[in-house]
């Protein structure tokens, strides 16, 4: 049995919660809220004691994970702390918005000797699952185009996803999903370049970006986060290949938050034919939560995730916003 604390009562701390719920070897222990009242609230629904300090809880309840689920700019006070405390850690992406913040967690990981996963949820989606596999088990032939697309209204339950300096704006928080899985396929892009348009607030959330691979391969990679009021959260994947070609849409409630209510559907067209696959209802937070409790349960790495990509991927992000910013191609540095 796992011994979970989630910090956050909002919106994705509310998420993992639910997903813990249906997950046998984890046990939610705790949430830690600043806000009192959320926390008491949060506390009563999912069962758990609340803390409003995270020090009073490392303290006095005996987790052995800890589950970052506050704002992004709050993400690096929590993953040292829960390090230097010598928990195992879960952290939402975005993992952080700059590559030195999270150097500075990675050297405390490493030095407390801890294991550390960032819910780069789209890597356990079931229809990404499936396109992953269709790909390496060369069904689509030789891959000759990739097109994924993430579009929403701009998130309505909190403020701090306005401010660049706290979320990143859609660049870091919407696009990074797709950028991640493209980089989960492919490997480490060599060079990107990026077209878009930033807000009155200096969020680039309109944005389409090119990425090139060290093996040559190229992918179009577009996010919105300021569609039109009313307009569904949307997710596309397209993969043109030589035999076939794979295709995901889902078009679901508003600000993913009625997911129940999407209309997905996942096909798979060549030789004159079409195939459409059954969705997987499963919920992907859910998929995601268990195959990490299960690497802490039995001490072993995760084979989807490791630190390491998610630095790739948050170097990959800092390129595009220079490409952004500069109007030119970049070449990415790991350094």
């Amino acid at each position: 049995m796992v011994n979970i604390a989630v910090i956050g009562a909002g919106f994705m701390g509310q998420t993992h919660a639910t997903a813990y719920q249906q997950i046998e070897n984890a046990s939610l222990m705790a949430v830690c809220e600043r806000n009192e009242e959320a926390g008491r609230a949060y506390a009563e629904r999912f069962g758990c004691a609340h803390y409003a300090d995270l020090e009073e809880l490392l303290t006095n309840c005996p987790v052995d994970v800890i589950d970052i689920c506050v704002p992004t700019f709050l993400h690096e006070e929590f993953a040292v702390k829960a390090a230097k405390a010598g928990k195992h850690i879960i952290c939402e992406k975005p993992v952080t918005l700059h590559v030195e913040s999270l150097d500075r967690i990675l050297a405390e990981v490493k030095k407390a000797g801890v294991t550390m996963y960032v819910g780069q949820v789209v890597r356990f989606w079931p229809e990404y699952v499936r396109g992953k596999k269709l790909l390496d088990e060369g069904v689509l032939g030789e891959l000759k185009a990739y097109y994924a697309a993430r579009l929403s209204e701009h998130p309505a339950w909190s403020e701090w996803y306005r401010r660049v300096e706290n979320s990143g704006g859609g660049l870091v928080d919407l696009h990074l999903h797709d950028i991640d899985y493209a980089c989960y396929l492919f490997g480490k892009p060599e060079k990107v370049y990026a077209i878009g348009k930033k807000n009155e607030y200096g969020c680039w959330n309109h944005v389409t970006s090119m990425l090139t691979f060290e093996d040559g391969t190229q992918a179009t990679v577009e996010e919105i986060m300021e569609m039109a009021s009313g307009y569904p959260f949307t997710m596309e994947l397209r993969m043109t290949g030589s035999r076939r070609v794979y295709e995901y849409v889902m078009k679901a409630g508003k600000n993913l938050e009625d997911v129940s209510s999407s209309r997905r559907t996942a096909y798979l067209y060549g030789d004159g034919k079409e195939e459409r696959f059954p969705v997987d209802e499963t919920d992907a937070y859910q998929i995601e939560l268990q195959h990490f409790v299960d690497c802490f349960d039995q001490g072993v790495p995760s084979p989807v995730i490791n630190m390491e990509q998610v630095r790739n991927v948050l170097c990959t992000i800092r390129a595009l916003n220079q490409s952004l910013e500069e109007r030119r191609e970049v070449v990415v540095s790991y350094e």
